[in-house]
């Protein structure tokens, strides 16, 4: 059996005195794609901040590589190699490519390491490369949320929690970050992927949810997924 890197269990958040999350369960197993699909408002993004404690459970317990961080501070998760890829991007607008990207790796000490995994993230995404000197407020959208991400690998994170890469972006972009999503998964990194395009996310995931106003209605393969009517019908076009 595959190692879980990932399980909620019973985990109930509030936005107040509104009930978000009421009891989800959910596991990501090491070298999978999980997506999390719902419509807007469904719990989707909260359930990301909740794993990663930008908002903390009330209730349920949260593990990761075998430890309970359900009470844990964020700096300790990142820290832990979870890594949280938020909707927007929040890239640093007024800093260069380059220093968003040594941002990523701030604990880092060995400099020679931190060339290393600039190098790596510089391969993977060309046009970071040719940019490295420009403020990422200067790039486009699609070049920002490749930084977003390139920001996350500096961390060699062993779990990737991104929240709607696509959001915003031109059809032939959307398709160059699922190509980019799909290398990262085959070259070892565990992704835990919320994404309105669900033709999308099905088709790059291995297995997927779907949350409805913070309950987890379907769980299932994504192949099957695909294939169920009620999934096609409400998120697939059909």
């Amino acid at each position: 059996m595959s190692e879980v890197v990932l399980s909620l269990e019973g985990v109930q958040t509030y936005y107040g005195k509104i009930h978000a999350l009421r009891g989800i369960n959910i596991t990501v197993k090491k070298g999978q794609i999980v997506t999390l699909l719902g419509s807007n408002g469904a719990g989707k993004s909260t359930t990301l901040k909740t794993i990663s404690a930008l908002i903390h459970a009330s209730s349920g317990k949260i593990q990761f590589m075998g430890q309970d961080i359900t009470s844990e501070a964020p700096h300790k998760i990142v820290q832990m190699g979870l890594i949280h890829v938020p909707e927007g991007r929040h890239i640093f607008k007024d800093l260069t490519v380059k220093e968003n990207l040594e941002l990523g790796s701030f604990t880092l000490k060995d400099d020679q390491e931190r060339k290393r995994r600039m190098e790596r993230v510089f391969e993977r995404f060309p046009r970071l490369q040719e940019r490295w000197k420009q403020d990422g407020g200067t790039l486009s959208g699609g070049e920002q949320q490749m930084l977003a991400i390139g920001r996350a690998l500096m961390t060699e994170p062993k779990l990737l929690l991104l929240d709607e890469p696509s959001m915003g972006l031109a059809p032939v972009i959307v398709q160059e970050i699922g190509r980019i999503i799909k290398s990262l998964n085959e070259e070892g990194t565990t992704i835990l992927l919320v994404e309105q395009n669900a033709k999308m996310a099905l088709k790059l995931a291995h297995y997927g949810y779907v949350i409805d106003t913070g309950v987890i209605v379907m769980e299932d393969k994504s192949e099957n997924l695909r294939e169920n009517a009620s999934v096609v019908k409400a998120y697939l076009g059909g």
